[in-house]
């Protein structure tokens, strides 16, 4: 057994900037067994850190995503039950196959002149006031009303619904977590009864209920609310944090950012550096070793798990040249912000293009845009990379 590392000892210096300490570990090689800090105290796991080892590991079917194979079920599936990034093929197969006949491609295009829409009502809203946080004025409302007119949920309660999604991906305490996913189980539950009943179609969540393959397959009640579950939560977190990680990168390199204003054909290749200098996500989600296997000299038994971590591979300077170099002219091909292998993000046209459009209206409407005081908080937990608040002014 290899020595572990005890990332504890890093306290909230990990949170707020993990690249030396990553840095510092792939010094020393691209799989470590760590200890790291939760709410309900630590644990040990395996963390890949090196980026070939990381792109590897994200498609190796030896790593299984459904945690019914070690005898275990993690709280949102014991709650929502199962969906895409708790499911191994064949059962991911089949779910997979019978998500994409209603969210395609066309279907994402087709929100371009809607996103755009809201994007300027929530400029119209914000820029008069000189200053904002842009979270919660911006970067949050965006993609949260994207997604629920999407999926054709009624409009919620931001604030409430902000409040249960933070807890699902960041949470700070058991408790809190499961009380989050019990509200939200029971609003899709209810949700999807409403819509069967209707009968309406045009939004995904109704499609769904009517999406049938060749051999007439549809997705029973329980995985609709698991699909439900997946699409409103990752559909608008991540987004948040593109958004949000992009502006304070901009705002943070002023070359950049002049290089962008001056040039906005840019503006797709910053989107893309942003995803592998500060994507939204800090690790993929968790798998198990279905075998014993080796990464890289590490050897992992069966049953035990492991974190990709995807902020600490793209920092790596085997893949990418100067890796702490913030540049949107950089060759970012083959970054993993959005995974790989059968688990690639659905959502990722959907974040690109969301992102696309805030970034470019915002620094067109906002010439003058600037920090207002540093950031002082960013979200705690192993999965999601992003800020609690950015203070801008303009």
């Amino acid at each position: 057994m290899r020595e572990v590392v005890d990332l504890t000892e890093y306290g909230d210096a990990l949170r707020r900037d993990p690249h030396p300490v990553y840095a510092r570990l792939r010094g020393q090689g691209p799989v470590h067994r760590v200890r790291l800090a939760t709410p309900t105290g630590a644990w040990e796991t395996w963390l890949v850190v090196g980026y070939e080892e990381a792109r590897a590991a994200l498609a190796d079917p030896r790593l299984a995503k459904d945690t019914a194979k070690i005898g275990e079920i993690p709280l949102d599936e014991q709650l929502i039950g199962k969906y895409l990034l708790t499911a191994d093929p064949p059962q991911h197969t089949r779910l997979r196959s019978l998500v994409t006949r209603a969210f395609t491609m066309r279907r994402v295009e087709e929100l371009r002149p809607r996103i755009q829409r809201i994007t300027d009502e929530l400029l119209d809203d914000m820029l008069p006031r000189g200053r904002a946080d842009l979270i919660g004025s911006f970067a949050y409302p965006l993609p949260i009303t994207v997604i629920c007119e999407l999926l054709g949920v009624p409009e919620m309660d931001r604030t409430e619904f902000r409040e249960i999604s933070t807890e699902v991906v960041a949470p700070s305490g058991e408790d809190s977590e499961r009380a989050a996913i019990v509200r939200l189980a029971d609003y899709l539950t209810e949700l999807i009864e409403d819509k069967r009943r209707a009968g309406r179609t045009g939004d995904l969540l109704s499609d769904l209920i009517r999406t049938t393959a060749e051999d007439g397959d549809r997705l029973s009640a329980e995985e609709l609310r698991g699909m439900a579950y997946l699409l409103l939560i990752a559909g608008h977190e991540t987004t948040v944090n593109l958004i949000g990680n992009a502006v304070l990168a901009l705002l943070s390199h002023p070359a950049q950012l002049a290089a962008l204003r001056a040039d906005t054909t840019l503006l797709d290749a910053a989107v893309e550096e942003t995803l592998r200098w500060e994507g939204p996500v800090h690790n993929a989600t968790y798998r198990y070793a279905t075998e014993p296997l080796e990464i890289a000299g590490a050897r992992i038994g069966q049953g035990e798990g492991l974190l990709v971590g995807l902020t600490a591979a793209h920092r790596d300077a085997a893949r990418y040249a100067d890796p702490d170099r913030f540049d949107i002219r950089r060759d970012t091909r083959g970054h993993l912000a959005f995974g790989h292998g059968i688990h690639y993000c659905l959502g990722a046209p959907l974040a690109r293009l969301e992102g696309g459009i805030a970034i470019g209206t915002l620094l067109e409407r906002a010439p003058g845009l600037a920090l207002d005081g540093e950031p002082k908080e960013w979200l705690p937990g192993l999965l999601m990379r992003g800020l609690r608040s950015l203070p801008v002014r303009w």
